[in-house]
């Protein structure tokens, strides 16, 4: 398969994989800004997901959401109106994403899903390298969450049990 050369300069870049050849006809900033935040979001689903079904509760618990479990948690906050809000929420948050992601593309200079927020200072102090390393293992994990929250998903459905869906 022949090298995809939009790839070249970024994290990850030495894999070359890109078999649709998307980094052809979309910006690169682009495609490495939705895979790191499909990657992020698919790591918390994953995580909630599961530890509802493992009995995880936010207190005060709701009487409402009481023996919902991840697969029918669903259907019923859709009819209690709490699906509604997280739409409006989210709607939001996606709002002013979107600005940021279009001055990122005006060459406002930002790094595909680099928000600034680093409250641990994971980062300080290391060099180059290494923070590449550590955005590689993002990556790579978040490729990974996308595909375990689907199995799980799917997992979960099918079986109608509690984790680990068997």
């Amino acid at each position: 398969m022949e090298y995809p050369e939009n790839l070249k300069g970024y994290v990850g870049d030495d894999a070359g994989f890109d078999p649709f050849r998307f980094s052809d006809f979309v910006p690169m900033d682009f495609l490495r800004e939705a895979e790191l935040k499909h990657g992020r979001m698919c790591m918390l689903a994953w995580t909630g997901f599961v530890a509802v079904d493992l009995g995880a509760k936010i207190y005060p618990f709701p009487e409402a959401y009481e023996g919902l479990t991840s697969v029918t948690a669903h259907d019923a906050l859709v009819k209690q109106g709490a699906m509604g809000q997280m739409f409006l929420w989210i709607g939001l948050a996606e709002v002013v994403n979107t600005i940021a992601l279009q001055q990122m593309l005006n060459g406002s200079g930002r790094a595909p899903g680099d928000f600034g927020l680093d409250p641990l200072n994971i980062l300080e102090g290391k060099s180059e390298d290494e923070v590449n390393r550590m955005k590689l293992r993002e990556i790579k994990n978040g490729r990974l969450a996308m595909l375990a929250f689907s199995g799980v998903v799917t997992q979960a459905v099918l079986t109608q049990g509690p984790f680990p869906y068997v």
